[in-house]
């Protein structure tokens, strides 16, 4: 067999070959079927992504000499009855147009004994229990080796300083009755708070009314924590009375994406197989939140095992087009962003591993930030990919965003993924201090004139506001290869869940749902992500030129190509409303910024934000 040359490429020769060997015997099953069908095919596969690596405990001769291959002359073994080969040799060749290479049968005999016994392993592994919070002894970085930030993001060699934070005075606001602050922002709400111009009991019974009124229609609460919003309320209001005052977000009303883990409430995934799932701790994004006196009142919905806006009680709506199942609030954060559109919530705060914080903040006229990765701790979060998930706030404004950020970031002990970079916030700022690109072409090349008008009219008002703005591009990189990290993440994470059919029971069973992303992400070899990440490395040094000569850019939101580019690198961005198109639903626009430098694009929004009045625009809530 060693003697033998190396198969042809092509489909003739190759068939032609096939014709010349000898039949071999394949092991049939207990019912009398050829062992090698679909069901076998899809056991192989992972087996034949580590086939290469040798068995340290077992010899190639010793291995085909305990299990021989099919049709082949038994070699010497000590076993009467050696055990037949699981994976056999038609099994591999079939494997390899897959895998994306071609083995000499020499190569496919010496394969054979490693692709089963790696079997042996896979099969051993699956029956250890790996809690779903159990992450990988592998960790993802933002920032390259050697890099040091300080608390404006920028790198640095010297010790970083302590960040800087403080929100601008706040408007006054006028009010009638408290339905009336429904839509103020968080610095209003908490300068009302601060005064004593507002309980916070009263405040939080005011949402939970509407949270009553309007969550059904909206599809977008899937438990309402009345008795613990009530009890932290009144917590609050004695604190604050007794001047205990903790900062913006004491008394204020959230709520929360429900992944993330609150003790004795339930936390659903979104997904059936979850619906009654009750973790007993605190994530830490809730203990912080809790520490700083802000109220939950709910867990708002996201799209089952965190995809899309669909979940177990169906679509979330949007609040400013209801009607239209279809729209929905689009990314897995839709309840955050819903309730927080339609005035249900002080602030909420959403998730994003590919989109799901800036594209429902985007489609419901609400300001999301994405973090920096690794800002703040995932620890009590539901994972779908170690390397790309997100934690950050969807508000009514940007300043709320930046108050938020500043109440739950930094390093916890536990997730070992948050770097320890202060935050600095400076609205005083001035923009022209900023280097600001833009990304031209995708403004140039929208398709639908009035979109194309609106995204025109907001550079302007950018421009008008002191923004110096520089046509630039994103580094020419292949990214779309790149989501196989996230789908084979992702697919790790529910492994339990696909194996044991759990999968079945979601609602989506379409070709782009979890379902199917699932069972076809075990057919990804090991080697090739491996290799998605090495060449996110690549990306990772890319962008990292490209920020070194910008502080913001602009772009589209949420079908910028720099969506995907920058959660794969890890930088920060955030979505303000730019916008009405004639279909009714809001239009945005997107800045992204330096790695642990949320400040800068948080800078450029707020100043957008102040010279347009998109943000003041609240849906009509007469369908109630």
């Amino acid at each position: 067999m060693a003697g033998e040359k190396k198969r042809e490429n092509s489909a003739e020769q190759m068939n032609e070959a096939k014709l010349k060997k000898k039949p071999v015997a394949e092991p049939s099953t207990e019912s009398g079927t050829k062992a090698f069908n679909r069901r076998t095919f899809v056991k192989l596969v992972p087996a034949l992504g580590a086939a290469a690596i040798a068995a340290p405990h077992l010899s190639i001769s010793s291995a085909l000499a305990q299990s021989p291959m099919p049709g082949a002359s038994p070699l010497p073994s000590p076993s009467p009855s050696p055990t037949p080969l699981r994976v056999t040799k038609d099994m591999l060749r079939q494997a390899e147009k897959l895998i994306g290479i071609e083995l000499t049968d020499a190569q496919e005999a010496m394969a054979l004994a490693n692709a089963n016994t790696n079997l042996e392993r896979y099969e051993t592994l699956r029956k250890i229990d790996v809690p779903l919070d159990t992450e990988p002894a592998t960790l993802f970085h933002p920032a390259l080796p050697g890099s040091e930030f300080s608390a404006g993001g920028r790198q640095t060699r010297s010790k970083a300083k302590p960040g800087k934070f403080k929100l601008s005075k706040a408007e006054l606001v006028r009010f009638s009755a408290l339905d009336d602050l429904a839509f103020a922002s968080l610095p209003q709400l908490a300068e009302l708070i601060r005064t004593r111009k507002v309980s916070p009991v009263e405040l939080t019974k005011m949402y939970l009314a509407r949270l009553k009124r309007y969550g059904p229609k909206l599809n977008c609460v899937v438990t309402l924590t009345e008795e613990l919003a009530l009890s932290q309320a009144a917590a609050a209001e004695r604190e604050i009375r007794n001047g205990e005052y903790r900062g913006p977000l004491h008394g204020i009303p959230w709520g929360a994406k429900d992944l993330f883990a609150t003790k004795g409430i339930k936390t659903t995934w979104g997904a059936e197989p979850y619906r009654d799932q009750v973790i007993d701790y605190d994530a830490t994004l809730v203990e912080r939140l809790q520490a700083a006196g802000a109220v939950l009142v709910a867990k708002l919905s996201m799209g089952a095992l965190a995809q899309g806006g669909r979940w177990f009680a169906g679509m979330t709506r949007n609040p400013w087009q209801i009607a239209e199942d279809r729209t929905g609030s689009s990314g897995s954060s839709a309840g955050p962003a819903s309730a927080t559109a339609a005035g249900l919530v002080g602030f909420s705060i959403g998730t994003e591993t590919l989109g799901s914080i800036i594209s429902p903040s985007s489609r419901c006229g609400v300001v999301g930030l994405r973090p920096t990765y690794g800002r703040i701790s995932r620890y009590g979060a539901m994972a779908l990919s170690w390397t790309m998930d997100k934690i950050g706030p969807i508000c009514r404004g940007v300043e709320d965003c930046a108050a938020v950020l500043d109440g739950i970031y930094g390093p916890d002990r536990r997730d070992l993924t948050v770097g320890d970079v202060p935050f600095n916030w400076e609205p005083g700022k001035p923009l022209a201090s900023l280097r600001i690109g833009y990304l031209k072409t995708e403004f140039d090349q929208q398709q639908d004139p009035e979109r194309k008008s609106i995204y025109q009219q907001a550079l302007d008002d950018l421009k008008a506001a002191g923004a110096n703005l520089q046509p630039i591009e994103l580094p020419k990189f292949s990214a779309g290869a790149l989501r196989i990290i996230l789908v084979a993440e992702a697919a790790a994470a529910f492994d339990d869940l696909t194996r044991d059919k759990g999968i079945d029971q979601l609602s989506g069973q379409e070709p782009g749902d979890w379902p199917n992303t699932f069972r076809s992400s075990r057919f990804i070899p090991a080697v090739e992500y491996i290799r998605a990440q090495r060449a996110r490395t690549l990306l990772m040094r890319e962008m990292d030129t490209l920020m070194s000569k910008w502080d913001v850019f602009v772009s589209p939101a949420p079908g910028s190509a720099s969506l995907l580019v920058t959660n794969l690198t890890g930088h920060p961005a955030v979505c303000v409303p730019c916008g009405f198109p004639k279909s009714g639903l809001p239009q945005s626009i997107m800045f992204t910024g330096g790695l642990y430098d949320e400040g800068a694009p948080l800078r450029v929004a707020l100043a957008y934000e102040r010279a347009t009045k998109w943000h003041t625009m609240t849906p009509k809530m007469d369908w109630a």
